[in-house]
């Protein structure tokens, strides 16, 4: 579990992060999603002591990130994908890294293994395409074979292949009763593996909910094709559902499939077609976040 209290950051009288608390639960995906500059990467860094915060804190099962005894071990970050000497091999790179945390440098090997790259363990990291150093990255935040993985923006770079590669293996590490916590401007993609999501926008937490409770907020509609659409629209004008009936078709807001086809079926009106579609969750962290975006399309 971590749990991050009332953290606020300020650059002179520009404020980053302001009162941000939530927490993140082992045994699950958490995205951390909000347009640019609402303070994910300020908050990320404050997370692993890169950043300190004017006020507030983070735990790690109630300790200080400075009070873990073996930060890498419990945990595995990966905030900048660059993070590595452009002129040693990738397997130095890692050997390095692990003898720094006080890792044995035997695991360089495994967590090559792991991430796919032990092909490219003797190739320069400077020769590295992004989504290979993606895989670089990730296995050094592997290495001390860590209970939390934290990432931010993992999926850069990553083709098509190395992004489904990327959910399986967060899924997994997730299951296994990890705790995996990453930020991703790939929404829908997001929404394949995350379990819930921590919105933020304008340094400020928006919500903090499972993904099913953020795509319940978005509102459903019933479109139905019947041959008698202004009988339709009466009956559910009596269950005080407003229809927009366009030709034969009717568009039906704030209700559910089976409530209209059964109120159709009461009356024995003709359904020709009936479908239920809801907002997406792209469309749901939109309409959150747009007050607080820096930067918006026209």
């Amino acid at each position: 579990m971590i749990t991050v209290s009332s953290v606020t950051k300020k650059y002179g009288r520009r404020i980053a992060v302001q009162d941000m608390t939530f927490d993140v639960a082992a045994g699950r995906v958490t995205g951390f999603v909000g347009p640019n500059g609402a303070g994910k990467s300020t908050t990320m860094r404050m997370m692993v002591g890169l950043t300190r915060p004017d006020s507030g804190e983070v735990r790690y099962d109630g300790v200080h990130y400075a009070g873990l005894k073996s930060p890498a071990r419990v945990v595995g970050s990966v905030l900048d994908a660059r993070c590595m000497h452009p002129g040693r091999t990738a397997r130095n790179h890692l050997r390095a890294t692990a003898a720094i945390s006080g890792i044995p440098t035997r695991r360089a090997d495994e967590v090559l293994a792991d991430v796919g790259l032990e092909t490219a363990a003797d190739q320069r990291a400077g020769g590295f395409s992004l989504g290979m150093r993606q895989r670089l990255a990730l296995a050094g935040a592997l290495l001390g074979d860590p209970q939390v993985l934290l990432l931010d923006e993992p999926s850069n770079g990553l083709d098509p292949d190395g992004i489904r590669w990327l959910r399986t293996y967060l899924s997994g590490f997730a299951e296994r009763g990890g705790t995996v916590f990453v930020s991703s401007h790939l929404i829908g993609e997001l929404s394949m593996f995350a379990d819930d999501l921590v919105v933020v926008g304008g340094g400020r937490l928006l919500a903090a909910e499972s993904v099913e409770a953020i795509i319940s907020r978005g509102e459903s509609v019933v479109i139905v094709e019947t041959p008698e659409p202004a009988v339709l629209v009466g009956l559910l004008a009596a269950h005080h559902l407003a229809a927009e009936a366009t030709g034969d078709r009717l568009l039906v807001h704030g209700t559910t499939k089976s409530a209209v086809s059964q109120i159709a079926f009461d009356n024995r009106i003709r359904v020709v077609e009936i479908t239920e579609t809801s907002t997406s969750l792209e469309d749901s962290l939109l309409d959150m976040t747009r007050a607080s975006a820096e930067f918006t399309s026209a």
